[in-house]
């Protein structure tokens, strides 16, 4: 049975993974944050893949990695880098070294939230990203090209919707995708014996979907499930939104500049130490009592789906 690291274990997509996964695979979560209620095949490593020694530690001896962490939502651009530019190059670049080839890299439909809904597009289409978020989505791409050309590693790339049980609203409905649904692509990324680098969407076989996803079915993927049977309750309490959310596939993303999911409150950053810290410094003052108690946010591992 192979042996599968999954970062980010801690978050939501991490979890429905887990349920799913469970029995398939020896799995070794891994998180900044504690993953409790370990399961019979499961193993706890914890790690800050911002810490290249900790991504060497964490990847030596599995057969593949289903790399989720980072920061999930739009935020500073210091956060973006550290979790998801410093910590994604740390793990192409740990499984490099430790032999790992297959790296299911967890994309997302913020890495092309700037085409408009009018729009059907397919894993050939350019990035256009819709925020800092998404800018490092498309840069994690890019470097699995680079890891798959330069160093013959195996890479698969999704990108992914909303995993959640059902869809929160109208947008949802095209880009969900069901926790046995992205299971099953996740296992089409693990073991199909065929892959260089690949990307493909994570997305159900949604009526109302926006992406081509011929490249995944080629692979063998098989969605069971359809939002639509959620669109009844789902359209009946929608409420208008922004007009510029409602033009592009990536929704609120496109104007926010902290969080951009509705359907959750956006994360509480401390970015005013931050800046605080970095202002006195460049000025030669020295900082208010105040600002010297503060700290900056720790950077979360944990993703979650938008």
């Amino acid at each position: 049975m192979k042996t599968i690291l999954i970062t980010g274990a801690a978050g939501d997509v991490g979890t429905h993974l887990r349920r799913e996964l469970a029995g398939k695979y020896h799995l070794r979560l891994s998180d900044i944050k504690p993953v409790k209620d370990l399961a019979a095949g499961e193993q706890f490593a914890p790690g800050d893949i911002a810490k290249i020694a900790h991504t060497l530690r964490i990847t030596r001896g599995v057969d593949a990695i289903v790399h989720l962490g980072g920061f999930s939502v739009e935020g500073p651009w210091d956060m973006i880098l550290r979790a998801n530019i410093v910590g994604c190059y740390n793990m192409f670049e740990a499984a490099r070294r430790n032999g790992v080839k297959r790296v299911l890299f967890a994309s997302s439909n913020h890495a092309t939230g700037f085409y408009r809904r009018d729009q059907k597009i397919d894993h050939c289409v350019l990035t256009k990203p819709d925020s800092r978020y998404g800018v490092s989505k498309a840069f994690g791409e890019q470097l699995g090209s680079l890891y798959a050309d330069k160093y013959g590693m195996e890479i698969f790339c999704m990108r992914i919707g909303n995993v959640t049980v059902a869809p929160p609203d109208k947008r949802r409905l095209s880009n969900w995708i069901s926790p046995g649904d992205m299971a099953r692509l996740v296992s089409v990324g693990i073991d199909h014996p065929d892959i260089k680098f690949e990307i493909v969407y994570g997305v159900s076989d949604n009526r109302r979907s926006w992406y081509d996803n011929s490249n995944a079915y080629r692979l063998g993927y098989r969605p069971q499930d359809d939002a639509e049977r959620f669109a009844a309750e789902v359209l009946a309490k929608e409420q208008p939104g922004d007009p510029r959310a409602e033009l592009f596939q990536g929704g609120n993303f496109v104007f926010a500049e902290i969080g951009g999911d509705p359907s959750r409150a956006a994360p509480k950053l401390k970015v005013s130490a931050v800046q605080s810290r970095r202002s006195t410094k460049s000025t030669g003052s020295r900082k208010p009592k105040a600002a010297q108690m503060k700290k900056p946010a720790k950077r979360s591992k944990t993703r979650r789906s938008t």
